[in-house]
C-alpha cells in the first residue's frame, strides 16, 4: 500500500512539473510517439503480408503438388529449371493411378484479348482438367465447370474468373454467352467464386478457364502441357504422393539412375513456409529500421531532461534541504522521463494503428493488407517504457548526486 501511494505521489509530482511547460513536454513526446507510431505501422504491413501469403496458399489446399519442367544440360550449360519441358498429357493419366494421388489436372497458360460484343480484355487463359476445382479448391458462383466430355472432345467451352466477367459483361448474366479467345468462339458455362487480391501477387480472378486439350489445339498449338497440378490424398500423404510422382516420371522419362531429373515437383506447403519466413524477415527488418526513431526520441528525453535539472538545481537543493533524500530525487526525475516516454507511447499507439486503419483508403496503398496484433502494440509500448527509464536515469541520478548547499547557492 505505502509503494503504490509512493508511486502516485511521484505521478502527481511528475505531471506537474510536466505541466508548465506543455508545449515542450509535447515536443519531446513527439520522438516516442512517432517511433512508436512507426514501429506499429510498420509490423503490421509485415503481418499483412505474411496473412496474404498464407491466405493465399492455404486457398489451393495443404496437400497441392506442382509438377513443373525441369532443366537440361546441353553442352555444358544448363537451362535452369522450366527450360526444359517433357511434361506430356499421358504423364499426367498416369498419374491418376498412384495411390497417394487424389486429383490431377493439366495445365497450358497462354495470354490472350477476349471479345464480346464491343468489349475486349486482356487476360490469362488456363487450360486445365475437370479436376481443377478440386485440386485448388475453387468453387463455382454460378454455372457449371467442365466435364470429362468437354475435354476429351476439346470443346470450346470456358469458366470465367470474376474480374474478366465484370470487365466483359457488367451486371448482365454471361451463362450461355458467346465469348472470342484469339478469334475462336467459346461459350461461358460458368462462372467462378471471386478470391480476390493477395497481396503483391495482383487478382486471381484474372482468368479464363478452357479445357487444356482445346488451349493446347486452338490457342496454344502446344505438344506439351505446361504443368501438372496434383492433389494428394490427404496432407499427411503428401510426401508419399511426392515421391511416387519421381518415381512414376522417372521411370517414364526414360532417367537413367543418378541422371537428373527432367522435371521438378513442388510440395506447396513447403513453398508455403519459405514464403511466410521471408515476410517474417521483412516483417523484423521493417520494425528495426522504425524502432531506430524510438531511439532518437530516447536521446531526445534525456536531452530535455539534462536542461530540466540544470533549470531546477535551486528546488532540488531545496527539497533536499527539507528532508528529500536521494533516491527520492532520482525518483521524482525518473518519473518524468517515464511518464513522457508512456504518454508518447499511448499517443504513438493510437498514431499506428490509426495509419494501419487508414492505409487502405489511399489509392496507392489499396492493394496492402495491413494486421495490427495486440502483441506488436504491447512490445511497443514497453519498448516505449524502456526507453524512457534508459535514458531518464543519467540525468535523474544527476540530480539526486547534487550537493544541497552547491544546489541553494545556484542562481
Amino acid at each position: 500500500m505505502k509503494s503504490i501511494n509512493l508511486m502516485l505521489r511521484i505521478l502527481k509530482v511528475s505531471l506537474r512539473a510536466l505541466a508548465r511547460n506543455k508545449m515542450r513536454t509535447f515536443l519531446t513526446c513527439l520522438g516516442i510517439i512517432i517511433g512508436v507510431g512507426a514501429v506499429i505501422a510498420m509490423i503490421s504491413i509485415g503481418a499483412g503480408a505474411r496473412a496474404a501469403v498464407e491466405s493465399r496458399f492455404a486457398s489451393m489446399g495443404t496437400n497441392l503438388l506442382y509438377v513443373g519442367p525441369g532443366n537440361r544440360n546441353v553442352g555444358g550449360v544448363r537451362t535452369g529449371f522450366g527450360g526444359w519441358n517433357t511434361l506430356t498429357v499421358e504423364d499426367a493419366e498416369a498419374l491418376k493411378g498412384l495411390s497417394a494421388v487424389e486429383s490431377v489436372s493439366p495445365s497450358v497458360s497462354a495470354r490472350a484479348q477476349v471479345v464480346y460484343n464491343a468489349k475486349n480484355w486482356n487476360t490469362s487463359v488456363q487450360g486445365v482438367g475437370e479436376s481443377y476445382p478440386d485440386v485448388r479448391k475453387w468453387e463455382m458462383a454460378g454455372g457449371a465447370f467442365f466435364d470429362e466430355t468437354h475435354v476429351k472432345s476439346a470443346a470450346k467451352v470456358c469458366v470465367l474468373g470474376a474480374d474478366v466477367k465484370t470487365n466483359l459483361f457488367e451486371d448482365a448474366d454471361p451463362l450461355g454467352q458467346t465469348i472470342r479467345i484469339k478469334r475462336v468462339p467459346f461459350v461461358v458455362i460458368g462462372v467462378l467464386k471471386s478470391k480476390g487480391q493477395s497481396g503483391g501477387f495482383g487478382s486471381r480472378d484474372d482468368i479464363i478457364l478452357i479445357p487444356y486439350t482445346t488451349c493446347m489445339k486452338r490457342i496454344q498449338k502446344a505438344e506439351f502441357v505446361g504443368s501438372i497440378d496434383v492433389s494428394a490424398a490427404s496432407s499427411t500423404e503428401t510426401a508419399e504422393a511426392k515421391r511416387q510422382i519421381e518415381e512414376l516420371l522417372r521411370e517414364r522419362h526414360r532417367i537413367a539412375p543418378g541422371a537428373a531429373d527432367d522435371f521438378t515437383v513442388r510440395d506447396m506447403a513447403e513453398i508455403a513456409e519459405g514464403a511466410a519466413e521471408s515476410t517474417n524477415i521483412l516483417t523484423i527488418l521493417l520494425g528495426s529500421i522504425a524502432s531506430i526513431s524510438l531511439l532518437v526520441g530516447g536521446i531526445g528525453i534525456m536531452n530535455i531532461m539534462l536542461v530540466s535539472v540544470t533549470e531546477r538545481i535551486r528546488e532540488i537543493g531545496i527539497r533536499m534541504s527539507i528532508g528529500a533524500k536521494e533516491r527520492d530525487i532520482l525518483l521524482q526525475f525518473l518519473g518524468e522521463a517515464v511518464v513522457l516516454s508512456l504518454l508518447g507511447g499511448v499517443l504513438g499507439i493510437i498514431l499506428g494503428v490509426g495509419i494501419s486503419k487508414l492505409l487502405k483508403f489511399i489509392p496507392i496503398f489499396a492493394s496492402i493488407t495491413t494486421v495490427v496484433s495486440p502483441s506488436s502494440v504491447l512490445m511497443a509500448f514497453l519498448f516505449s517504457a524502456s526507453v524512457g527509464i534508459f535514458f531518464g536515469f543519467y540525468p535523474a541520478r544527476k540530480a539526486s548526486k547534487l550537493d544541497p548547499i552547491d544546489a541553494l547557492r545556484y542562481e
